[in-house]
């Protein structure tokens, strides 16, 4: 894939028609916390028929998985591998456009559908994917994805204190999570927690659970959107467990894994997918700084004339537009890699995410430059494109964590 074809720029044209109505007129709401963004994802999915697609998918494959089920005992195979039904470059064209004008719109609804929709898919049995996956899927009810902690960070699994011991047939979840998009408003959350089974072990290296929780549990309490640098259309907040008791029946898979197995592996798969998305993410924020910019470098005059004329300008103009091409084929080099049945690496994804970030925040950061002081308000949009762009060399872990990544996969060759 060198290009995008009619139909891709069709597709384009329609959600920036979309975009242009019902989120532009509200973004000052939407950055200020006033409008949680769900509304306007319903009326997307809605829009383009997505909810309905998504419905007849899980419909179909729910049918699929219980006629199995009853045909007897097979070669148990898991859900869940990176699968767009064909529809890549629209997924690619919508995100992408959607990101450029509020990222933190794309987060919440990729973290419902991508990271905890997901998860129930790939982990949950059959009863579990019938209870949770149909509403998640149309966006009717919000998913929330919990690993991140006060004090892990980066060490997502060593630093992990939230931990579940053993109650009868149950469990009894205490800790605490932060920085959980969705987490104030979800109706649905996947939490990581560690197994304590009381006998000392070290706490790095306990077994690691999955469970689902939904909202108004006992003991269970979502705490209030953080106030934050970008991506404040994307509810942000902690979660607190005080002696939640959860049934076997909400641990996925509902059986522990055995031989010393747990959720690490599967958490690290959904790692590499979430970098290879901050490529499209990057990709949606440089196009919108580049054609910000030059629409203002063309009508912007400064000593009787535009200062798209000062080579200084053009300079910029230039590299802006040597980072959209790079941050563009990386996208059509991953879509063509998807079609053919395989995705990148995590080290390759780790790539992707580490020089799209720092391309879009070096983009968004010269367009506020480019644009003087009118950059640095808010009425010119750049300053929240900087926002926003930072957060990606944050977001699915630090780039500092991506070199990291990307220097094991080299050496391990």
């Amino acid at each position: 894939m060198i290009a995008w074809s009619e139909t891709d720029l069709l597709i384009r044209d329609a959600v920036r028609e979309f975009v242009g109505k019902e989120i532009r007129p509200h973004l000052d709401a939407l950055e200020s916390g006033e409008l949680p963004p769900y509304g306007i994802i319903r009326k997307l999915f809605a829009s383009f028929g997505i909810d309905a697609m998504a419905k007849e998918a899980v419909t179909g494959l729910l049918e699929r998985r219980r006629a199995k089920a009853a045909a007897g005992p097979a070669k148990k195979k898991r859900g869940g591998g990176l699968d767009l039904g064909g529809q890549e470059t629209m997924a690619v064209i919508a995100i992408s456009e959607l990101a450029g004008v509020s990222l933190g719109i794309v987060a919440s609804a990729g973290v419902s559908i991508g990271l905890t929709a997901q998860t129930i898919l790939s982990k949950g049995t059959l009863a579990q994917q019938e209870r949770w996956l149909p509403e998640l899927a149309t966006f009717e009810k919000i998913g929330a994805w919990a690993i991140t902690e006060p004090d892990s960070g980066s060490d997502a699994f060593g630093g992990m204190k939230t931990h579940v011991r053993r109650d009868g047939d149950g469990y009894v979840l205490n800790g605490q999570k932060t920085f959980i998009t969705n987490g104030p408003y979800a109706d649905t959350t996947v939490v990581y927690a560690k197994l304590d089974e009381g006998d000392g072990a070290d706490r790095r290296d306990r077994k690691v659970l999955t469970f689902v929780l939904d909202k108004g549990m006992a003991g269970f309490t979502q705490g209030k959107p953080f106030k934050k640098m970008g991506m404040m259309s994307s509810p942000t907040g902690e979660l607190f467990f005080d002696n939640v008791e959860l049934g076997r029946d909400r641990l996925l898979g509902e059986t522990e894994p055995g031989g010393g197995g747990d959720s690490r592996a599967e958490v690290k798969t959904g790692f590499a997918a979430e970098r290879m998305g901050v490529a499209v993410l990057a990709l949606g924020i440089i196009n919108e700084c580049h054609r910000r910019c030059l629409a203002y470098a063309k009508s912007r005059t400064l000593w009787g004339q535009e200062i798209g004329r000062f080579q200084l300008v053009q300079l910029k103009l230039a590299k802006m537009e040597v980072a959209r091409i790079n941050v563009e084929n990386m996208v059509f080099s991953t879509i063509e890699r998807i079609r053919a049945g395989t995705t990148p690496t995590l080290a390759e994804a780790s790539a992707m995410k580490l020089y799209a970030s720092e391309a879009a925040t070096e983009v968004a950061m010269e367009a506020v430059q480019l644009f003087g002081g009118n950059g640095y308000m808010a009425e010119y949009r750049v300053e929240q494109l900087a926002r926003d762009a930072k957060s990606l060399m944050i977001y699915a872990g630090s780039n500092e964590i991506q070199v990291t990544h990307i220097a094991k996969g080299l050496l391990a060759d």
